[in-house]
């Protein structure tokens, strides 16, 4: 990734970010101002889409102008996926996200996140109150106004969003249903993984789960999350000798009946919550992907 880095001095304190930035790199006001719009300038840490924004003395610009050995500006691949919308109304937007899309940028990923591709669609910044990892696809709900945002995040942080989840893991003898109430904690032998076991110091974290088919290949469970913790699901599923099929951190296998499993084949497909405005209950589904879908033919269960 190639980026370029400034201090606020004097001379650009008090003057909007697109024309210092346009000065600083040399280039055109409009093309410093396109930077910004995309997404790809941090003022502070924080990243900012307003180039009239007045800068102060002593604040920290970057810009990443090259990621991936492309410009941030040059035009998204025509293979995009179109956003697809499960609800909207004055308050909330429901959406299906792919799979390989993260949920919110970062500085390696300039105007390709989820959270990106719903405030294009709105004109506006969309309100992110919960994140599916990269890999899982599946429900994500968005608020649209401020108060909306709050509310939607409080039904999180108390517990009252219901989520269920389904996943394709390897063919391990399970009980038919249970429940998995076992700490996380990062593993320090293997970075980037959590860790589901009592032995350490960890989060409380508990799953519910009910096994929809159990074969000689693969199993495929509904997962009911009680807790929002950091890869719970994965952690928990592989702490019971079963992780997700396609799982490359949590040693999930590639393929399993035949059938191949390119990522992790996880998907939220429903959430439950009170709406924001009314407090009435609301759900929104998302169908099975189809990589996720074939797991579910070849064990012959449809309608899920």
């Amino acid at each position: 990734m190639k980026r370029r880095t400034f201090r606020v001095e004097a001379a650009h304190t008090g003057r909007p970010l697109g024309e210092a930035l346009a000065e600083e790199l040399g280039v055109p006001r409009e093309e410093a101002e396109r930077l910004v719009g995309v997404g790809a300038v941090y003022v502070a840490g924080r990243r900012s889409r307003d180039a009239g924004t007045r800068l102060t003395a002593g604040q920290v610009v970057t810009v990443v102008l090259e990621e991936g050995g492309q410009s941030p500006l040059a035009a998204p691949p025509a293979s995009a996926p179109t956003l697809r919308i499960l609800h909207e109304d004055a308050d909330i937007i429901a959406v299906d996200k792919p799979a390989g899309m993260t949920a919110q940028p970062t500085e390696g990923r300039v105007g390709d996140s989820l959270v990106d591709r719903v405030g294009e669609y709105l004109k506006r910044p969309a309100g992110l109150v919960h994140r599916l990892d990269r890999e899982t696809s599946g429900v994500t709900v968005f608020g649209k106004t401020p108060q909306a945002t709050t509310a939607l995040a409080e039904e999180f942080r108390e517990g009252r969003a219901r989520k269920r989840y389904l996943a394709a893991v390897g063919p391990v003898p399970l009980p038919a249903q249970g429940t998995i109430d076992l700490p996380l904690s990062k593993d320090p032998s293997r970075p980037g993984r959590w860790r589901a076991t009592r032995a350490a110091n960890g989060i409380p974290a508990l799953t519910e789960y009910r096994v929809l088919h159990a074969g000689p290949d693969f199993c495929l469970v509904e997962l009911l999350p009680r807790t929002g913790r950091t890869h719970q699901l994965r952690a928990h599923l592989t702490a019971l000798g079963a992780p997700i099929l396609g799982d490359k951190r949590y040693g999930g296998a590639s393929r399993a009946g035949g059938i191949e499993a390119p990522r992790c084949l996880l998907h939220a497909q429903a959430l439950e919550l009170g709406h924001p405005r009314t407090g009435a209950p609301v759900r929104f589904e998302a169908p099975i992907p189809e990589d996720l879908a074939r797991f579910f033919a070849a064990a012959g269960i449809t309608g899920r």
